[in-house]
């Protein structure tokens, strides 16, 4: 098992995977889908502005078309998919190669499938929840898709105030989607129900929200154990 830190333009990522050649195959399907969408931005500038859906030709690149899909079924615009599908895709290609344990993040949003059990930290800004719970996720459980959106930490756009809000679903770009959508009906910290609310009309397995001293939960999500801290590779400024 290695980890290895990745960057290429504004895509940050950190993978836990099962050996070198791994790793390898998920940089040049990361180089490959970013070129793509690069190429449709182009053309379809608007793809990248728009806070609502956008429909998308049946010939787009498949990154295009996962993000446009995730983002019709939350009722976003189809970059707050874009981290989630970036590491979809990746997995996808991985696991396709043979690979039984990968967790892909990309700033925040993570594409995983695991064959053991891993833990996933929490980091929620300055919240006392930060680094001091995660997720203990199963094997049965993945291929998990678990995105998370802050209106107080990155530049990411959100609505909402939330120090997290976590978003789990079968696949990455919904989560991320998901996440977005969460995160901007947080709106303090004593409206976390209003935000829990939302996630249940979504097509995801579930979601936690966190705001400074409170947290909130729903739906079947791994379950949350306390955490001794970041993990050694974090560092806040990769991530933001």
């Amino acid at each position: 098992m290695i980890g290895r830190k990745l960057a290429f333009k504004e895509s940050k990522l950190f993978l836990k995977i099962e050996g070198e050649k791994f790793f390898d195959i998920a940089h040049l399907c990361l180089l490959k889908n970013r070129s793509e969408l690069e190429e449709y931005i182009a053309l379809h500038p608007f793809f990248q502005s728009t806070l609502e859906p956008f429909d998308v030709e049946s010939d787009s690149p498949r990154v295009v078309r996962l993000m446009a899909h995730a983002a019709k079924k939350i009722g976003v615009g189809p970059m707050a998919a874009v981290a989630g599908a970036l590491a979809e895709l990746m997995l996808e290609e991985v696991v396709k190669k043979g690979c039984r344990f990968a967790i892909i993040e990309n700033g925040g949003d993570i594409a995983m499938k695991v064959d053991r059990v891993a833990k996933v930290v929490v980091y929620a800004g300055s919240s006392p929840f930060s680094g001091n719970i995660g997720f203990e996720v199963m094997p049965k459980d993945t291929p998990l898709g678990l995105c998370t959106s802050s209106g107080t930490v990155g530049h990411s756009i959100s609505f909402g105030k939330a120090d997290a809000a976590v978003a789990f679903a079968d696949g990455a770009a919904l989560a991320d989607a998901a996440a977005t959508a969460i995160g901007n009906a947080v709106k303090s910290e004593r409206k976390l129900k209003e935000a829990i609310e939302v996630a249940k009309n979504l097509p995801v397995r579930g979601a936690v929200v966190i705001k400074g001293k409170s947290i909130a939960a729903w739906g079947r999500i791994p379950k949350i154990v306390k955490s001794k801290g970041l993990p050694r590779y974090f560092y806040k400024e990769f991530f933001e």
